[in-house]
This record gives C-alpha cells, structure tokens and sequence, in this order.
C-alpha cells in the first residue's frame, strides 16, 4: 500500500472516529443545524419564547419559523393590533391562548433538544432555535399546526419553511385554536 493510500485510510478512519464521539456524545449533526444533547425548559415565557438550560446556563430561546401574538400589552402587540384591525386586548388575549396551549405541552423541568439552524442568535442575543420534545415531535410545527401561530420564515433560517406553511393551512382550513 502507498503512503498517499495509507494517509487516505487514516484520514477516512479518524473521520469515522470522530463522527461516533460526536454521535455518542449526544451532538448529531442534521443538515444546517444541529440537535443539542438533552436539556430541559425553565420558564415558558410565552407562546414562542422560553427560557431554557443550554450550555450551563439559562438562555432565552425564540422558535424559528413561528410567530404567535403577543401575551402583553407591548410596542409589538400594538404593531399586530393594526396590521390584524384587532384591539391591543383581543391580541393579548390570543396571545395568552398561545402560551396556555405550549403549556398543556410541557412545563419548567420538561426534557427538550434544541436543533439551531443557520444564524443561531437573534438580534436581541436571544438563541433561535427548533424544539423538539421526548415523544419527536416539534415543539414550533405543533403549535402552528393547533391554530395559535403563524408562519413567519427570516432568511437564513427556512429549514422548516414548507412544513410550517403546510400546518398553517391545514389548521385555517381545520379552524383550529385562534382560526376557529
């Protein structure tokens, strides 16, 4: 065997080798992202915003790919109370819908894994992220799905794009949480 061959060899074996300490280590790669090691949710802040242990310390996470209303009275809810023709109150009110149907999901101490996807923080430092919980299922598309989220995709961030969109119109065409 060449020398050129038996670099070859290791190189592709060390390759390997690395790929199952990652795997092993709780680390899977998935296309643009990644899915974390197990961690867990501290806070659920509102429909699509929580707080959770990451890396050691507790961070603010916001769902990729989601957009559910406002829970409080805020530049924000203003902003969708125009755009909607609906009042600051009927959005808050939405908004706490949103938040009571996450938390018939899951609650401060439920295992998740987070999967990032391209740009992993926002511009408020908040990370951006896919949750999915112990039965697979993804925390954003579940939401969307029972009717209290709506899509909405920020380029680099449109791994889920077509799923999202795709739950958006079977809950409208279900009339599901706020489409009823």
């Amino acid at each position: 065997m060449t020398k050129r061959k038996i670099k070859k060899w290791i190189f592709l074996l060390s390759a390997i080798a690395a790929g199952w300490t990652a795997y092993q280590s709780g680390f899977i790669k998935t296309g643009t992202g990644n899915i974390s090691s197990r961690t867990h949710i501290v806070k659920i802040v509102d429909g699509d915003t929580f707080v959770i242990r990451y890396e050691g310390k507790e961070e603010k996470i916001r769902l990729i790919g989601i957009d559910t209303p406002e829970s409080r009275a805020n530049v924000k809810a203003g902003k969708d109370a125009s755009r909607s023709g609906k009042d600051v109150d009927a959005i808050v009110s939405q908004g706490k819908d949103a938040k009571r149907f996450v938390e018939t999901l899951m609650e401060a101490g439920t295992p998740i894994q987070v999967e990032l996807d391209m740009q992993h923080r926002d511009k408020y430092g908040r990370l951006l992220g896919y949750i999915y919980l112990e039965d697979g299922r993804m925390l954003n598309e579940e939401i969307i799905k029972a009717g209290y989220a709506s899509p909405m995709t920020y380029p680099p961030n449109v791994k889920y794009e077509k799923r999202f969109r795709d739950a958006y119109q079977w809950a409208r065409n279900n009339k599901k949480g706020l489409w009823k």
